[in-house]
């Protein structure tokens, strides 16, 4: 059996990391537009009105599930257009725990992302044997099941339905802030959680196993790498991060139905994550404000709203072909080169 050396094997410093701007490594940069980025969001909290906080919210939101995407095609190589069923499912969740059985809020997180792992795991099992387009077309099949499940007489006691279920807003335990700052606010703690974790999985091992096996199966195979373990985990760890995502929807929005998890909402975080950048965690975020905002504009153009939505989108992947993460390379790298 082959030894699984060149998993195992420590990562050796990037040679990326050792370049400089204005006289500053790279990695300084970056904390240091983390650190701005990060007290620019927590300054926005007591700066916008409760509806601009509301959307930013849902930006964060949208941010986390195409994280969870990214995990899943951009570092693994598998391709999903099923997303919005976990989303729904971690929403639901959460959704049920608050409502019938009177749980917190800030507890359903947990659960709701345990249990999208649970199906993301089992449904990756199966997928193994598929790839490309027919892994696609399976997980398309998935998005287009979910509601119909969710609207079944069977589960209505649960899920409510059609008519879905309606939950209480959550008050803020701080009285300096309003219950629209308190949800931002928890939403963005969450947000930053959940980059940490995806950050430290990708420059992990089982991080570079996922890439082996995307940038060649046979290959990782051969190294040792266990690659149907891989895959089938990648999935339900992409499921947690959607779920979590889903459970953090429900919380804001107060309210669940099987026609919020439509396809649509599945290519949404398509869109976002070939915006942001396919393996970039800050282009995910960037994607997560793209997917909110730009129909929210579009909606002006009446009765034009989709084709302007479409024109942007083409313009957008014209001056991006690699993503907004990949415009900000290029960007740096022609300053480096100064």
């Amino acid at each position: 059996m082959a030894k699984p050396l060149a998993v195992d094997k420590p990562i050796p410093p990037n040679p990326v990391d050792l370049l400089t701007v204005a006289g500053i490594l790279l990695p300084t940069w970056r904390v240091a537009w983390s650190s701005v980025g990060l007290l620019a969001s927590v300054a926005v909290a007591f700066v916008l009105d409760d509806f601009g906080l509301f959307q930013l919210t849902s930006g964060f939101i949208y941010a986390i599930a195409i994280l969870g995407l990214m995990l899943l095609t951009g570092f693994n190589g598998q391709f999903s257009l099923g997303h919005s069923a976990f989303y729904a499912v971690g929403a639901y969740t959460a959704a049920i725990m608050m409502d019938q059985w009177q749980v917190a809020y800030y507890w359903t997180l947990v659960p709701a992302g345990t249990v999208c792992l649970v199906v993301g795991f089992l449904f990756g099992l199966p997928a193994l044997r598929l790839g490309g387009l027919y892994l696609a077309l399976a997980t398309f099949a998935l998005a287009v099941a979910t509601p119909q499940i969710l609207k079944y007489d069977l589960f209505e006691h649960w899920t409510g339905g059609v008519q879905g279920l309606d939950l209480d807003k959550p008050v803020s335990p701080i009285a300096a802030l309003s219950d629209d700052q308190w949800i931002y606010l928890f939403a963005l703690v969450v947000l930053c959680f959940m980059v940490v974790v995806a950050r430290n999985l990708v420059r992990g091992r089982s991080g570079r196993a996922m890439i082996a096996i995307r940038d060649n199966p046979l290959a990782a195979q051969a190294m040792g790498i266990d690659t149907s373990t891989y895959k089938a985990w990648t999935f339900g760890v992409s499921g947690l991060f959607t779920g979590v995502a889903g459970a953090l929807s429900a919380i804001v929005i107060q309210f669940v139905a099987p026609d919020s998890f439509t396809f649509t909402l599945a290519i949404s975080f398509l869109v976002g994550l070939v915006v942001g950048g396919l393996v970039s965690i800050p282009g995910a975020i960037f994607g997560g404000m793209f997917v909110l905002y730009v129909p929210n504009l579009t909606e002006d153009f009446e009765g034009l709203a989709w084709t302007a939505y479409g024109i942007v989108l083409i313009v957008a992947v014209y001056v991006m072909p690699m993503g907004a993460a990949g415009l900000v390379k290029a960007m740096t790298a022609k300053l480096i080169k100064r």
